[in-house]
C-alpha cells in the first residue's frame, strides 16, 4: 500500500511559516560596479553571484554559507546602493535604471537582517559622493560595519585606502576581490565582529527539503516566493527577466526545514540573450542539481507553451521530484468544469510525466498557496519511499500473470529477481535472461503496475534490467 504523506494537505496556513536563519549574516553593500558580487563569490569561495561590467547587475539579495577558522556565517550579496541619480561614477544599463528604487529596498532589507555590514567601495576611484551618502545609511543601522576598499590588485596602491577612514565606519581594509589579495584580513575582521560565533563542526543543521521555484520568466516564481515567506524576498517585477541570481531563503512549517531557491526565467536558448543572462539561465539549470522538489510554475492565463513542455523534459532528466503549479488562475475565466478540463490538458501536453500532481494557485492572492508546502514534503516522501524485496518481488509475479514479458523466435524473456537498490529517485534493477529484449513498452507496463501499488507522486522512478543466467537464479513466474 502507498505511504502517505505525514502533513495533512488542509494543515498549512500562512501563520505557521517563520522565516529561518541559523547562521550570523554579513551583508555586502555599496553602490554599483564596486566588486560586490566578485568579493562576495571570493568570500564563499564559489561562483555563485553574476559578475558584469555594467552596474546594477545584482538584483535580489543572493545568501550562501561561508566559513573561516572554524566559523561558519551567512554571506549576502546585494544590488548596489543608488543614492540619487547622476551621483554614481558607473554606468548603468538602461535596463537596470528602472530597477534602482528597488535595489535600494534590498538592500535596505539586507541592511536591517544583517549582524554585520561590509561597505565595499572602489580603492582604485576613491570616495565619491554616493559613497558617503551610503555611508550616511550606514551609520543609521548602528550595526557594526567594515569597508572593504576593493579593486586593489597592487599592494602599491594599499596606502591610498587611508582617506576612507573619513567616512567614520570602522576598520578599513584594502582587497583584490579579484586576485583574492587582503581578503583573509577582512574575513578576520568579520569573525571577529560576529555576534553569537558557532563552531562549524559543533552544530548540527536540521535536515531541509531544498525545493527550486523554475519556470520560463515572468510566471510568477519571485511573487510566489515572496508569498512563501511572508516578506519582499525577492524582487517582483512585471518586466521579464528579473531575476538573475539564484536566491536561496529557508523557512520553517510545521517543524520541516525548507530551503527555496528563486531562479531566473529559464528561455528557449534562441531567446537567450548573451552575457549575464546565458549565465543566469545556466545556473537556474545548476540548481536542480541540489534541488529535492522543483516547482515548475505555468501562466494559467497562457497555458502550456513548447518552452514548458521542454522545462518540464529537463526537470524529469535530473531525477528531481515534481509539482506543476499552475499560477494566475483569478485572472484565467472559468466555470465548474473549468478546472478538470484544463488539468486534462496539461496532462496531455505532459504525458510524459503523469506521475506529477498539478495545483491551481494564485501567487499574487494567495488561492491555494498553502497546498504547496504538504504536497512537497508528499513528494520527498516518495522520493524517499523504499519497497522491501519481498514486497516487490510479489508485485513482479503478479505483473508477469497479468501482462507476461515478450518473445522472440520461442524464446522469452524471464524475471528472475528484482530489487531496490537507491533512493532519490528510487530505482530498481530486474535480473533477466535478455535485458535487450525488454522493451520500452514493457518497461511502462512495469513502471505503471509500481506505480499503481506505491503511488510515487510526483517523483521519477528508474528501472535497470541485468543479465542472469537462470543457473544461479530460478524465474519469478
Amino acid at each position: 500500500m502507498s505511504k502517505r504523506p505525514f502533513f495533512s494537505p488542509h494543515a498549512a496556513s500562512q501563520s505557521t511559516i517563520s522565516i529561518m536563519r541559523e547562521k550570523p549574516l554579513v551583508a555586502l553593500v555599496g553602490r554599483p560596479n564596486v566588486g560586490k558580487s566578485t568579493l562576495f563569490n571570493r568570500l564563499v569561495g564559489r561562483r555563485l553571484a553574476v559578475v558584469s561590467e555594467v552596474a546594477g547587475t545584482t538584483r535580489d539579495r543572493l545568501y550562501a554559507e561561508a566559513e573561516w577558522i572554524g566559523y561558519t556565517f551567512t554571506v549576502v550579496d546585494t544590488g548596489g546602493i543608488e543614492v540619487e541619480e547622476g551621483r554614481n561614477t558607473a554606468p548603468l544599463s538602461e535596463d537596470s535604471e528602472r530597477f534602482l528604487p528597488l535595489i535600494r529596498q534590498q538592500a535596505r532589507i539586507a541592511i536591517q537582517d544583517a549582524d554585520v555590514i561590509v561597505q565595499v567601495v572602489d580603492g582604485q576611484v576613491g570616495i565619491t559622493a554616493a559613497d558617503r551618502e551610503v555611508a550616511d545609511i550606514l551609520r543609521q543601522s548602528r550595526k557594526p560595519t567594515i569597508i572593504a576598499a576593493n579593486k586593489l590588485e597592487s599592494t602599491r596602491l594599499w596606502d591610498t585606502v587611508y582617506e576612507f577612514y573619513e567616512l567614520a565606519l570602522g576598520e578599513v581594509f584594502p582587497v583584490s576581490a579579484l586576485h583574492g589579495s587582503g581578503v583573509g584580513d577582512l574575513l578576520d575582521a568579520i569573525v571577529a565582529a560576529l555576534p553569537h560565533l558557532a563552531e562549524a563542526d559543533a552544530e548540527e543543521e536540521e535536515e531541509s527539503i531544498r525545493v527550486a521555484l523554475l519556470g520560463r520568466p515572468n510566471v510568477g516564481k519571485s511573487t510566489l516566493l515572496n508569498r512563501l515567506l511572508g516578506e519582499e524576498r525577492a524582487i517582483v517585477s512585471p518586466i521579464a527577466g528579473t531575476t538573475r541570481d539564484a536566491i536561496d531563503s529557508k523557512l520553517k512549517w510545521h517543524g520541516q526545514m525548507f530551503t527555496l531557491v528563486d531562479t531566473a526565467g529559464i528561455r528557449r536558448r534562441g531567446k537567450i540573450d548573451p552575457g549575464v543572462e546565458k549565465y543566469s539561465v545556466l545556473r537556474s539549470i545548476k540548481a536542480l542539481d541540489r534541488a529535492d522538489v522543483a516547482l515548475l510554475l505555468i501562466d494559467g492565463v497562457e497555458g502550456v507553451t513548447a518552452q514548458d513542455t521542454h522545462i518540464a523534459g529537463m526537470l524529469a532528466e535530473e531525477d528531481a521530484g515534481i509539482i506543476v503549479l499552475v499560477n494566475k488562475w483569478d485572472a484565467v475565466e472559468k466555470d465548474t468544469h473549468t478546472l478538470h478540463e484544463y488539468e486534462a490538458k496539461i496532462r496531455q501536453e505532459l504525458n510524459f510525466m503523469p506521475y506529477v500532481p498539478v495545483l491551481f494557485i494564485s501567487a499574487e492572492t494567495g488561492q491555494r498557496v498553502h497546498k504547496i508546502l504538504p504536497e512537497v514534503v508528499a513528494v520527498n516522501e516518495f522520493r524517499h519511499l523504499r519497497i522491501s524485496t519481498g514486497q516487490l518481488n510479489k508485485l513482479l509475479r503478479d505483473a508477469i500473470t497479468r501482462h507476461p514479458p515478450p518473445n522472440r523466435g520461442g524464446v522469452r524473456v524471464k524475471f528472475f529477481y528484482a530489487t531496490q537498490v537507491a533512493v532519490t529517485p528510487p530505482t530498481f534493477v530486474f535480473f533477466v535472461n535478455k535485458p535487450d529484449w525488454v522493451h520500452f513498452g514493457y518497461q511502462r507496463f512495469l513502471e505503471n503496475r509500481l506505480r499503481e501499488e506505491f503511488e510515487f507522486r510526483g517523483t521519477p522512478i528508474r528501472l535497470l534490467f541485468r543479465a542472469r543466467s537462470e543457473d544461479r537464479f530460478g524465474s519469478v513466474d
